[in-house]
């Protein structure tokens, strides 16, 4: 028996700069609460960057998401959590996704179940996590810039932000993109990209890794949160 893929949601938040730091505090306290959430089987809360070079000194503070992996294909009430965070925030969007391949770990688990059988002709949205060896993350952070150029003019790119549970050695990337077709252009044959895939192994740069791949069931809220294209529906 065949079985359904969960749902998965990211949940994105800008706050004011006058309230980062009631951010923090949120991102001190809702880790916990958000694993208690009912229906909710994994969830992160994580900082993000602004996407332009996705190193370090990147990071943007009036920015703020969850990745949450439901129990079924239905659900993505964040309850009392989400409640905290809208209150703050002065836009939000959320992105709802079906897994369709995963590769890799996240804290040692695989938390988006088993995927579908990852064709899908529509929106895709990527996940990459990682956690870099702290002997290996100088190295690394040298061969980001090229990539981030890359990828900020690649065709059927429609969003893009850096994503972390910490700022240097916890760190990810989302992306956005119009179809699966233009993300695996970008990842295979854009050549600093496919350079750094080759080098992966060679270096060891992650202790842990994960990379994701989704299909777009729908986005609500204000899409400039995601970082969305200018001119892009």
């Amino acid at each position: 028996m065949t079985s359904v893929p969960p749902l998965v949601t990211l949940h994105v938040w800008r706050v004011p700069r006058r309230d980062v730091g009631r951010a923090f505090v949120r991102m001190a306290v809702d880790p916990r609460r958000l694993r208690r959430v009912p229906g909710a089987r994994f969830g992160r809360l994580l900082g993000t960057g602004t996407g332009t070079t996705f190193g370090p000194g990147d990071s943007d503070l009036t920015r703020y998401a969850a990745v949450v992996a439901w129990d079924g294909p239905d659900g993505g009430d964040l309850g009392a959590v989400g409640a905290a965070w809208d209150r703050i925030a002065t836009a939000s969007a959320r992105v709802d996704l079906t897994p369709l391949t995963s590769h890799g770990r996240w804290s040692g688990g695989t938390p988006f179940g088993e995927p579908s059988d990852g064709r899908h002709d529509g929106m895709v949205l990527a996940l990459t996590r990682a956690r870099l060896r702290p002997a290996r993350a100088l190295t690394f952070w040298r061969a980001v810039p090229p990539i981030a150029r890359e990828l900020a003019t690649a065709p059927g790119l429609l969003a893009r932000f850096g994503v972390g549970e910490a700022p240097v050695v916890w760190q990810g990337t989302v992306s956005v993109w119009r179809s699966a077709a233009d993300l695996t252009r970008f990842a295979y044959r854009q050549p600093e990209h496919r350079a750094v895939i080759a080098r992966t192994r060679e270096v060891r740069w992650y202790a842990e890794d994960l990379f994701a791949r989704f299909a777009v069931r729908g986005i609500s809220g204000d899409r400039a949160v995601l970082g969305w294209r200018e001119g892009e529906r």
